[in-house]
């Protein structure tokens, strides 16, 4: 690669199901964070292939009470973000709760609480369109099966201009079932260009599938279509699901996501034309580029989403969301550096999948070392914090008070299937109550711990693989927590976060 051409992926971690939007020269991105708080990531930059996260859109989920506790699939879904009446506005789609749409001044909010467009089960991918030219809005959205029975079809309605609800029933614009050879049809975005109505839209499933472009003279119909990117003869697997954006120079580019197992999703960019029958051609005559010119825009500074972490005054970086809605006293700001989180008491302690008070970020797509220092503090018999890998399965090493008052170096792990941990490491004595832990990440999310408490670096049980949860890449996570019990029982302190390649 040349400082005058990018590699794909421009985003090398699960940014699930992009969405792109220009505003003068600068481009915002964001993506589903299904279950996690706060909610939708909001990216910015200025060539598209650096990309810094600047906030999140979603403070907490709703209905609130519904997310205090983990619900690692559902939530946000496949978001899309769009600039209109000099406001930015997103809508994402609930498979449980229906769709939701919220809008801000600016990038950085304040963003309006979550209005419920659309009540219902099933629905999802929402994408707005507003006609500048007649003043008439537009809404189109895909099904869940799992929630509303109903896959493979796309509805559309008329909006109100001002987003706040929808003036018809809704009418089926594209049928999937009656395209030969097309199934799983979803996540589609909306556009106009030379004088059509557009959806890009995905199909195929999230491993193996293939984008759709489909275009009508009406918002209604009817529609034909046609597939602009497949995977071909390339090692980019079911490329689909983004958003395309134009640059000021008037050059076009698709940005969607490649699934990549327990790396989530992570997002490639495509440049993008039009052929001479008006249809638009994505990456290499329809297959995916690994390297290609970078786009016609001022030369930035490398950027990526921050990861490293010193934790100044006790409060996480940007780049953190907890498991769930977050709680009062999980952390606590100080006057020095270092995360400190309280050893919240639960009956799940031996389940890290069904703690709320998980502080995750994502796990790189690239071969890593993950370290963080650790002082427990937490005086509890059982009160235990550490470092974790989260998925449908997890492991983590850290720290356990034990019942005699010692602290001692543990090692854990649960696979898909089991409701608790179990040993993965032999136990040893921290004798002041600190280590410092470790997690290296080879090719394959191959995960080998190890710890050192003061006498060197020592490896830690057998090589674990990370494991996705359903629709979300596998997480990194730090935790505290404690047995159930009354009182207080003390908190860990975190410091030094860092992730560095291998």
């Amino acid at each position: 690669m040349t400082g005058e051409t990018y590699e794909n992926p421009v985003l090398n971690a699960d940014w699930s199901d992009p969405d792109v939007v220009r505003v003068g020269d600068d481009f915002y991105l964001t993506a589903s964070s299904f279950g996690r708080a706060p909610g939708l990531p909001l990216l910015h930059s200025r060539d598209l292939v650096n990309w810094t996260l600047v906030g999140h859109a979603l403070e907490r989920l709703e209905p609130e009470e519904e997310f205090g506790t983990p619900r690692h699939d559902c939530g946000v879904w496949a978001p899309a973000i769009r600039h209109h009446d000099e406001r930015f506005w997103i809508f994402w789609g609930d498979p449980d709760q229906g769709i939701y749409q919220i809008n801000a001044p600016g990038i950085r909010g304040p963003w309006t609480r979550p209005h419920l467009l659309k009540p219902g089960k099933g629905l999802i991918d929402p994408c707005p369109l507003w006609d500048d030219e007649t003043g008439e809005a537009y809404l189109v959205h895909a099904w869940a099966k799992s929630r509303s029975g109903i896959k493979n079809r796309l509805t559309g309605h008329r909006m109100h201009p001002d987003g706040t609800s929808l003036l018809d029933e809704g009418k089926v614009i594209v049928d999937g079932d009656r395209i030969p050879g097309w199934f799983t049809l979803e996540g589609p975005k909306l556009y106009q260009h030379d004088g059509w109505f557009w959806i890009l839209a995905p199909a195929g499933g999230v491993e193996t599938g293939w984008q759709g472009a489909f275009r009508s003279r009406g918002f209604f119909g009817p529609y034909e279509e046609r597939i602009v990117l497949e995977q071909k003869d390339t090692e980019v697997n079911g490329p689909h699901q983004g958003g395309w954006v134009r640059s000021p120079a008037g050059e076009d580019w698709f940005l969607h996501f490649q699934q990549r197992g327990a790396y989530g999703r992570v997002v490639h960019l495509q440049p993008m034309g039009w052929g001479t029958d008006g249809w638009p051609v994505i990456g290499d005559d329809g297959a995916p580029v690994a390297v290609h010119r970078r786009p016609d825009l001022p030369p930035q500074p490398p950027a990526a989403p921050a990861t490293a972490d010193d934790f100044p005054g006790g409060r996480y970086g940007r780049q953190w969301q907890w498991t769930a809605n977050q709680g009062d006293g999980w952390a606590t700001q100080h006057s020095g550096d270092g995360l400190r989180l309280a050893c919240v008491r639960s009956a799940d302690a031996h389940d890290l999948r069904r703690l709320p008070h998980v502080l995750t970020q994502r796990l790189p797509g690239v071969p890593c070392a993950v370290e963080v220092g650790l002082r427990l503090d937490g005086t509890e018999p059982g009160a235990r914090a550490g470092l974790a890998v989260l998925g449908d399965a997890f492991g983590w090493i850290g720290l356990e008070r034990g019942a005699d008052g010692t602290v001692r170096l543990v090692h854990r792990f649960a696979d898909q299937a089991a409701e608790g941990e179990r040993e993965a490491g032999v136990p040893c004595v921290a004798p002041e109550g600190r280590a410092r832990l470790r997690i290296e990440v080879a090719a394959g999310a191959r995960c080998r711990f190890s710890y050192d408490v003061g006498d060197g670096l020592r490896l830690s049980g057998p090589v674990f693989t990370a494991t996705p949860w359903r629709w979300v890449g596998a997480l990194l996570g730090l935790f505290a927590v404690a047995p159930e019990g009354s009182g207080r029982a003390g908190a860990a302190t975190f410091t030094e976060f860092r992730i560095s390649p291998l």
